[in-house]
């Protein structure tokens, strides 16, 4: 704002319509000026046109006044930076602005409240303007219905002190220095009987009649002798007086001065503080009620006004009080990450990455709180450290990474929830040596994907639409196990032939300590013992002991994929799906599929990958089904077979095709980023995770009516919701590769996250692996490439008992 200009010469501008001998007006106005220049020098401001807007500047007229703050006909109250408990009781066409009401406060139509911190019960009816007014001038206002009255309060410096007062007028009062006067929407002589108010009160002696005027009239208390002011002593002029003239005779006692003589006594500089205190007052109760409430209504903008305004510390100390008392892990959750976001903005875009590791030692003694279930003592633990990472933005970034670090550990709880539908069966152990291997198709998701994803699924309810796929004809994932006499769990990772695999013994229970990271050797093997309960991992009897006495030996487990890492085709969900159903059967028990998607979720929580349940219920249950889980704990998921027409299924055969795209996939900050906009309710996120649970149904029912166009719909629809939730995920040359196949497919989109991985399309013509090859080959820069036949697999999960291999040594090193 005012570029160009020094502070000297804003000072003194002044209005064309300004006279050489309005010397007081002038005085005013630069006072006005200079307290615009502090607040809002540094503020850049934005114009915008609108051709057919109207403006009406400084009308005299507390009704046309109103109503161009209201919006007359409209269907609700207008709400603007304001919190409001009991909004229903707010009338169509009234209008709060930077308010705080607590309890109930009624508006009536037409009414304005501004800068107002209120607690009920009041009512304003019709045709009201009242500002200025704090919680201990609400007592003023109980029992009393105001019509038609504006009530203001203002701050005031009297001969250098800090004051209040507060004017009282009527909407249709005249401010015209000539012709018949009111006050209180009655005439003076009616004014004047009803309370005792003489005209010497207002006016000098020889004042005329015909000079009387509102302007002029000395009506306001600005100054009691013995004690402070408030709307009561104004308010009493309009009832008939029962109280022996007591409240004429206070009024009388005070300093009064008029509308003309207040006007240069006013402190602008401490209504601006004022407003300004309010306004993060309110924000600051809307923000606890939005988190507790758990509305979709983003404080990203509350957060940016905090941190630029200088006072994030209030905003820091409500978010840790929502936190800790939440008996939600969810609201607890969002509450974390809404201050990570704080410490972010404080960086201001430096000090590196939000995206990182959060393993300080300084910090864990807060995260153990949380993960010991003690909430209250770890968001406390958590706020004392975050109190020594503030000096500099390196800390602030890092001090943000640990505490999304702290709600992935919430996160991780609300997810292990789902252990709840998690159940065995016991059945005939196998023989020693004898194989139980679980095969699995991949899965290609075709709509609704993110949704599944926690916190989105037990927070906004997720409903993903999934096939179990075959890759050129083959079920690419599985695992096998079997008991073996040693006391020790062997470990394979790799293809199905041993070339490749990478092996791995353990002996002993330090052996499985980093099970819970992603990246260790086995990690996921070792995850799938624990949770089939194989293993205790803190258990004080050492690994051999608890083998020895539950199974009377150890046991192999061997998992492999055929398809390349970062596939998008659900592999790591799925393998854990297979690696846990074996491990189950070798141990003899039976778990059901259902049960088995619930458990999956378990076991990634465990070993801290997270990740929702769209991928082991792609390619766990059969065919074309839809997932769904509802919005709330514990997380339960329910699976729906989606009937197709006849035929339709080999149909589909022909025209569905995966192009890998030789891009690897890299999903983790993908999710990161995700995760970061829900929680943060952009409304754009969150309009877009509706539009994917909908069109999830949408294209349930394309798949009924067997319809490939409509369903190429959903799939192009299916990519751009995609690229809305996670920008970035859409690499140029893949959007080169889509754009060369977009006239020969219905619809195409990047499996799973995107980023990379498999591109799945729907041809328009059956058959068309050897065409399209044809037409990527012309295409220069796609780099290693490949396309494959894909088949819609009927099974699912398959689980069968080999014969007996015996197992003379370690075939480890």
């Amino acid at each position: 704002m005012a570029e160009n200009v020094t502070r000297e010469d804003f000072l003194v501008g002044r209005p064309p319509e300004l006279g050489q001998g309005d010397a007081d007006v002038a005085g005013y106005l630069q006072s006005a000026r200079a307290q615009l220049w502090r607040e809002l020098r540094d503020q850049p401001l934005t114009m915008a046109y609108v051709s057919s807007g109207s403006y009406s500047y400084m009308t005299s007229s507390a009704s046309e006044f109103l109503l161009s703050l209201t919006l007359p006909g409209a269907p609700g109250a207008q709400i603007v930076h304001s919190q409001v408990e009991e909004q229903q009781l707010l009338a169509a066409g009234s209008s709060v602005v930077s308010c705080l009401l607590e309890g109930p406060v009624q508006l009536g139509p037409g009414s304005v409240l501004q800068h107002c911190h209120l607690q009920g019960p009041i009512h304003i009816g019709a045709g009201c303007l009242v500002t200025g007014l704090d919680t201990a001038h609400s007592k003023a206002l109980h029992g009393r219905e105001l019509r038609d009255l504006v009530l203001q309060g203002h701050h005031t410096r009297l001969h250098g002190s800090p004051g209040h007062a507060f004017t009282l007028v009527g909407r249709l009062d005249s401010w015209e220095r000539q012709g018949a006067g009111t006050y209180l929407n009655v005439p003076w002589s009616e004014f004047f009987k009803r309370t005792g108010v003489r005209a010497w009160d207002l006016w000098d002696p020889e004042t005329l009649p015909a000079e009387y005027c509102l302007p002029s009239a000395r009506l306001f208390p600005v100054l009691h002798p013995s004690r402070e002011l408030g709307p009561q002593d104004l308010l009493w002029m309009l009832d008939h007086q029962e109280d022996g003239g007591e409240a004429l005779r206070a009024w009388r006692a005070s300093w009064r001065l008029s509308w003309e003589q207040l006007q240069p006594c006013l402190d602008r500089a401490a209504t601006l503080a004022s407003r300004r205190d309010l306004f993060f007052r309110q924000a600051l109760h809307k923000a606890r009620h939005v988190l507790e409430a758990r509305q979709d209504l983003s404080l990203r903008p509350l957060i940016w006004a905090a941190v630029r305004e200088g006072c994030p510390g209030p905003l820091l100390a409500t978010l840790d009080q929502v936190a800790a008392g939440a008996g939600d892990p969810g609201v607890a959750a969002r509450a974390l990450a809404c201050v990570a976001d704080v410490l972010g903005c404080m960086a201001e875009g430096r000090g590196g990455l939000r995206s990182g590791p959060a393993a300080n030692p300084e910090w864990m003694r807060p995260f153990s709180y949380l993960e010991c279930g003690d909430l209250a003592a770890g968001v406390e633990a958590l706020a004392q450290e975050r109190d020594k990472w503030l000096s500099r933005p390196a800390l602030l970034v890092r001090a943000a990474r640990h505490y999304e670090g702290a709600g992935q550990i919430l996160i991780r709880q609300a997810v292990m929830s789902a252990q709840h539908f998690v159940s065995t069966e016991q059945v005939e152990l196998p023989g020693p040596g004898q194989w139980v291997v679980a095969e699995c198709p991949a899965r290609v998701d075709f709509s609704g994907g993110w949704s599944d994803t926690p916190p989105l699924a037990y927070e906004l309810g997720g409903a993903v639409l999934g096939l179990a796929v075959r890759v050129d004809g083959r079920r690419p994932i599985g695992a096998r196990a079997r008991r073996i006499p040693e006391p020790e769990l062997w470990l394979a990772v790799g293809p199905r032939q041993d070339e490749m695999t990478v092996k791995i013994v353990c002996r002993c229970l330090a052996d499985l300590r980093d099970y819970c990271q992603p990246h260790a050797p086995g990690a996921l093997l070792k995850a799938a013992f624990i949770c089939a309960g194989i293993v205790h991992v803190h258990s004080e009897l050492q690994l051999s002991e608890q083998l020895l006495r539950t199974f009377g030996g150890g046991f192999e487990l061997h998992t492999w994929s055929e398809l390349p890492h970062g596939s998008g085709l659900g592999t790591s969900s799925i393998l854990a799906g297979t690696a846990l159903a074996a491990l189950q059967r070798a141990a003899g028990r039976v778990v059901g599929t259902e049960a088995l998607i619930h458990a999956v979720l378990h076991l990634e929580q465990v070993l801290t990958t997270g990740g929702g349940w769209q991928d082991q219920v792609g390619g766990l249950m059969p065919g074309i089904k839809v997932g769904r889980s509802r919005a709330q704990l514990p997380l339960k998921v329910e699976v729906e077979e989606v009937t197709v027409p006849e035929g339709f299924v080999q149909k589909l055969n022909d025209h569905l095709l995966l192009v890998y795209t030789g891009k690897t996939r890299l999903a983790r900050n993908l999710l990161q980023d995700v995760l970061r906009s829900w929680y943060a309710r952009l409304p754009a996120v969150v309009q877009n995770a509706h539009s994917l649970v909908r069109q999830t149904e949408e294209c349930a029912e394309g798949f009924r009516q067997g319809s490939l166009p409509l369903l190429g719909q959903c799939l192009t629809s299916y990519w751009e919701q995609k690229k809305l939730m996670a920008p970035g995920c859409e690499p140029l040359t893949v959007r080169r590769m889509m754009d060369v196949l977009a006239p020969h497919v219905h619809g195409q989109s990047l499996a799973g996250a995107g980023g990379g991985g498999f591109l799945y399309l729907l041809t328009k013509e059956p058959q068309q692996k050897e065409a399209l090859e044809a037409v990527l080959a012309k295409t220069e820069g796609l780099g290693n490439y490949s396309i494959h036949l894909v088949e819609v697999d009927t099974q699912g999960l398959s689980l069968k008992l080999l014969g007996t291999e015996a197992s003379t040594c370690c075939p480890f090193p």
